[in-house]
């Protein structure tokens, strides 16, 4: 029985010295993880421009939260759309991420490609309709939207989707016109 009780307290001393030994001399410095609560998965910047750019009344500190705790942009934007909004970080979030001086939030910085440089793309020239303005006919409102006929083929079936979409492009142009005519 003594032998016993001698091999557990030897026991027990040998697991004080270990955990003794691999624990960090700096008890006061906390892990991420012990901080929020969680572990935090990896967040880039682009992850929360891109959510940023998307809603850009939600506060640049709940998405990069949000990002933090799921990881995902796609399962943070859905709880946005889901929700309307994302939860305040708590104030330990603030000891890691601790707010900016300057409140420009970072999806206003502007990035190496500016909108300026892009140009603009018309409908007209993304469906190559320009030879259709020329031979411009109006387009009559019952050829547009309403139920297509189901054709035999995916090939037919996509050229009469296209023709659908160029018939709703053109009447729309339509419609802008005689408004600016109007006005």
């Amino acid at each position: 029985m003594g032998e016993v009780v001698n091999v557990l307290v030897a026991f027990a001393v040998i697991v004080f010295i270990f955990r003794w030994a691999t624990s960090s001399n700096d008890t006061t410095e906390r892990s991420a993880a012990d901080t929020l609560g969680f572990r935090p998965k990896p967040v880039t910047q682009d992850m929360i421009n891109t959510i940023s750019n998307m809603f850009p009344d939600i506060p640049v500190d709940n998405v990069r939260y949000d990002l933090l705790r799921t990881g995902s942009v796609e399962m943070t934007t859905n709880k946005i759309l889901e929700r309307g909004f994302l939860d305040a970080p708590p104030p330990a979030y603030y000891a890691l991420f601790p707010r900016e001086t300057n409140p420009t939030p970072a999806r206003a910085q502007p990035s190496a490609v500016t909108t300026k440089s892009i140009p603009k793309e018309s409908l007209i020239s993304r469906y190559h309709l320009e030879e259709r303005i020329v031979t411009e006919k109006p387009v009559p409102e019952e050829m547009v939207g309403g139920k297509a006929i189901w054709e035999d083929s995916p090939e037919k079936r996509e050229a009469s989707l296209r023709e659908r979409k160029a018939m709703m492009i053109l009447a729309a142009r339509q419609r802008m016109l005689s408004q600016q005519e109007k006005a």
